[in-house]
């Protein structure tokens, strides 16, 4: 068995320009205001849709991100109905080698040794299941919450905000608001015009109850 500390990864497979530029493109539609377009129009026009809340201008942009979190984050994270998911599987991927595991937050130190003895009696046991002849399908039925998985998810501008208000709020469970605050950091890296309201006044420290109404 193998800890491992959880990750976050943008693909970044375009230019940040070219998604600002993009995101324009189509808003002026609404104002019929395209003779406006110049090299750096963009970065007011975009500051304003944000700010007036005009948010369906940026859903005509994606990104990508790669994760890698224990499957109970997961799942939390495939709640989000607006995006694409692809997942590490325990149908197919055969663990009798070793698993991976994500350490939750544990203070006690008595705690965290029951949680590592359980994590390795559950390896042992999905081993011993595939060395007696059950699929991966079948053995991964002991598999632990904490297993390690990756999932790569694509959501457009308008629902990644969306997540980042949800899950990077202090009443968000901590694993999730860990991956969450750690891709907004990302984002505001890469595309700092399209997040860079939520980084400056929120992170850090993160959303809290009484300001998420704001956002």
């Amino acid at each position: 068995m193998k800890i491992i500390k959880p990750s976050v990864e943008i693909i970044k497979d375009k230019d940040p320009v070219a998604i600002y530029k993009s995101i324009e493109q189509a808003g002026r539609t609404c104002y019929k205001s395209e003779d406006r377009i110049t090299e750096y129009s963009h970065i007011k026009f975009i500051q304003n849709v944000i700010k007036r809340d005009h948010l369906s201008v940026i859903e005509h942009e994606k990104i990508t991100a790669r994760v890698i979190c224990d499957r109970g984050v997961s799942h939390e994270i495939v709640r989000h109905r607006i995006g694409s998911y692809s997942q590490e599987s325990t149908r197919y991927v055969n663990y009798k080698e070793g698993i991976e595991v994500i350490q939750p937050p544990i203070k006690d130190q008595v705690a965290l040794a029951k949680w590592e003895a359980s994590m390795i009696h559950a390896e042992n046991t999905y081993r011993d299941m595939i060395e007696l002849g059950e699929t991966p399908e079948i053995a991964r039925a002991v598999l632990p919450t904490g297993l390690k998985t990756e999932i790569v998810i694509t959501y457009n501008i308008r629902e990644w905000r969306h997540f980042f208000k949800l899950r990077c709020a202090t009443f968000s469970h901590p694993q999730i608001r860990e991956i969450a605050c750690m891709l907004l950091a990302e984002m505001e890296e890469y595309v700092p015009l399209l997040f860079e309201d939520f980084y400056r006044i929120f992170y850090p420290p993160a959303f809290n109850k009484e300001n998420i109404d704001e956002i």
